[in-house]
């Protein structure tokens, strides 16, 4: 992916993660609350197989729809 997409890409990702805070369900590997800010960019890099920056430019709005799917599906 290109510098400029690396740079709105993870801005995109802080956003998700700010939305996220306190939404993410419980889970016993966390029992001081889950990061969601990890949470996206994990959930970013299973879908895609690869971290958000090694992702090709194709798929650049392909990764932000897949955000928003994470936005509104917290779970």
């Amino acid at each position: 992916m290109n510098k400029e997409n690396k740079i709105k890409l993870w801005k995109i990702i802080q956003q998700a993660g700010d939305f996220l805070k306190g939404q993410l369900p419980d889970h016993p590997y966390h029992p001081k609350g889950r990061n969601p800010y990890a949470h996206v960019a994990l959930c970013v890099r299973e879908k895609f197989s690869a971290s958000y920056k090694d992702i090709p430019d194709e798929k650049f709005n392909e990764v932000i729809k897949f955000i928003e799917f994470l936005k509104q599906n917290p779970n």
